[in-house]
């Protein structure tokens, strides 16, 4: 059997505090428990080893089969609603990394009702049709092409009551193309279904096709008519990278400012006058490059351009990737985000270098936020590495206002008993939109509204949403049961949210002979930074003998419950360890095993 890997990302608040200390089980397609994982202070467990089926059945169009194997996770977190996800692909070689959104428990709550989600398969396996309607032309709607950042996301068909979520563009990128193809295809091919999703959901912004019709949604997930979004679903780190090499690209024609109109579909089961997703296996695979194979498809004028037009954005892209050795106020501005985006996540090492002096701290620090955040952990501040600094940093920044406004509106815990509805203004309202601002951190199908005071459509909108999600009547008027349950949710929030900072612990380690900083920092799972700062140290330079304190925000554990046909000698190949470490751990005086029997594995 072939090997995939699974990591989980255990957050709240639109990623803006990670979840410490959350418990993990990772379950077989029968249901058995395989792993039981702690996540760590950026909210994340180890990536663990997963049996899946060999890479080649996802890279046929002619295999019947189902060319990946499903696993399950449950995650708990004290104060938090349980989550259940099922039926999670994992793929020969790949890893999926699977962001779990907590949603806090209510005031008074007492039952805790699991949340369920499954993944199910991806949309490239589906024979219903495509019949995704657009236009390819130059029609200037929008002055310049933007990036939607959030874009809103109609989870069903364009009728259909269904809730709205928005997203960040990358990751809804990232989740798109997980959720359409297989992450094991050839690099061409992945880019040029990339660049194919990416246009397609720019058209849809610059021509305001549903906005034009009086939605208030800019896409939907439906496959019918535009492409697939799975709320929750796996990220797969083939897909990410490349997502991240081409963020902000788009396909047009030659002459033409608008993203041209890239309609898709599998090409096996399902056939279009786009491009067909197994066809870009094809002509990768005959070595076409990602414009070529989108020439395939479109017309042969399609050309590759880029937008640095980001919504919502605190600072526009520099143009150029910041490194080692850049200087200046672009510099100053990402160590700045960097240093605040720490106090929520401490591993993220302290930035010493001279504001607006791009050196190795600023490097480490860039790179550690890149592998908490998915992108590709190269220390450069390209344009997706940038946008998705300013979209944390928004964030956390904007959780910490809200908590300020909160205590300066004296908010307490007996709702207002006057009925609100369209039209309202005054102080009640007031605090009715901020408990909603607080709610759509956590609830992504509930807009925030503006803030003024006067109960305007954009507040009654919020309002459904709100009601909507709590299966109250979505009437948009703010009576009693309305309001009890503003209160519950916004107080629990306030009972059960954890204060972000640091969290880790310190174990001691005395030097041995071939030891180093590199070493002993990739034993533990933390950084070379971390471990000179816990100990003073101003040089890389070891002595044998020498005590060192290492902090660790983990156990260095993974538990993993036996399989049919497990040995220790596959176990240790498997996490990079020894027989003998495994044996230590566990007390074990032969190399019998029995199924079904719990280990801790020694990782890193």
């Amino acid at each position: 059997m072939a090997i995939g890997y699974l990591q989980i990302q255990a957050r709240t608040a639109q990623d803006a505090i990670p979840i410490d200390g959350a418990q993990v089980r990772v379950l077989d397609d029968e249901g058995n428990t395989l792993y039981r994982l702690t996540t760590d202070s950026s909210g994340e467990t180890q990536a663990v080893p997963l049996e899946t089926l060999d890479r080649n059945f996802s890279q046929n169009p002619n295999y019947l089969g189902t060319p990946y194997a499903n696993y399950g996770v449950i995650v708990e977190a004290e104060g938090f609603e349980p989550v259940s996800v099922t039926e999670i692909p994992i793929f020969d070689g790949e890893t999926a990394t699977l962001p779990v959104m907590l949603v806090p428990l209510q005031d008074r709550q007492t039952r805790q009702a699991m949340e369920n989600i499954s993944i199910g398969s991806p949309a490239v396996t589906m024979s219903d049709p495509r019949n995704q309607e657009g236009t390819s032309q130059d029609a200037r709607v929008l002055r310049q092409v933007v990036i939607p950042n959030p874009i809103t996301v109609h989870l069903g068909t364009p009728g259909s009551s269904a809730a709205n979520v928005q997203v960040p563009f990358s990751d809804y990128v990232k989740n798109v193309a997980s959720s359409e193809i297989y992450p094991t295809w050839p690099e061409s091919a992945l880019k040029a279904n990339i660049y194919a999703i990416m246009t397609f959901a720019l058209n849809r912004v610059y021509t305001e096709w549903y906005r034009s019709q009086g939605y208030n949604f800019d896409i939907t997930n439906s496959t019918a008519y535009d492409q697939y979004y799975v709320p929750g679903h796996p990220i797969y780190d083939s897909i990410s990278n490349a997502v991240d090499e081409v963020f902000g690209e788009y396909a047009r024609r030659s002459g033409q400012q608008a993203p041209y109109f890239t309609s898709f579909c599998n090409g096996t089961t399902a056939t279009c006058q786009g491009l067909s997703q197994w066809g870009t296996v094809s002509l990768a695979n005959q070595g076409y490059s990602p414009l070529q194979i989108l020439r395939s498809y479109y017309p042969n004028d399609i050309e590759i351009a880029e937008t640095n037009i980001v919504t919502n954005a605190l600072s526009s892209y520099p143009g150029t990737a910041l490194r080692v050795g850049s200087t200046g106020l672009d510099v100053q501005t990402i160590q700045t985000w960097l240093n605040r985006i720490r106090r929520n996540y401490p591993a993220i090492p302290t930035i010493t270098d001279p504001a607006g002096t791009f050196g190795e701290s600023t490097r480490a620090a860039v790179a550690k936020f890149q592998s908490i955040f998915n992108l590709t952990a190269d220390g450069i501040v390209g344009k997706a590495t940038w946008y998705k600094l300013s979209s944390l940093y928004t964030a956390v920044t904007r959780l910490a206002d809200l908590d300020s406004e909160g205590t300066n509106l004296g908010i307490g815990t007996v709702p207002p008993s006057a009925v609100l509805r369209q039209g309202s203004r005054g102080q009640d309202v007031v605090t009715l939109q901020h408990l909603l601002d607080v709610i759509s951190q956590y609830y992504p199908a509930v807009p925030a509204p503006t803030q003024d005071g006067i109960f305007g459509s954009g507040t009654r909108q919020s309002v459904i949403a709100f009601q909507n999600a709590m299966g109250l009547t979505p009437d948009g008027i703010v009576g009693a049961r309305t309001w009890q349950s503003l209160y519950d949710i916004y107080l629990g929030i306030g009972e059960n949210v954890p204060t972000p900072g640091p969290n880790t612990s310190t174990v001691t380690y005395t030097v041995k002979a071939g030891d180093s900083l590199w070493l002993i920092a990739q034993r533990y799972g933390t950084t070379i930074d971390a471990i000179k700062q816990a100990n003073g140290l101003t040089s890389n330079v070891l002595q044998i003998g020498q005590v060192l304190r290492i902090p660790v925000s983990q156990s260095p554990y993974v538990e993993y419950t036996v399989r049919s046909g497990d040995t220790l000698w596959d176990l240790s190949r498997r996490y990079g360890t020894t027989v003998d470490a495994i044996k230590q751990a566990n007390g074990l005086t032969s190399n019998v095993l029995q199924i079904g029997q719990v280990l801790r594995i020694p990782v890193g």
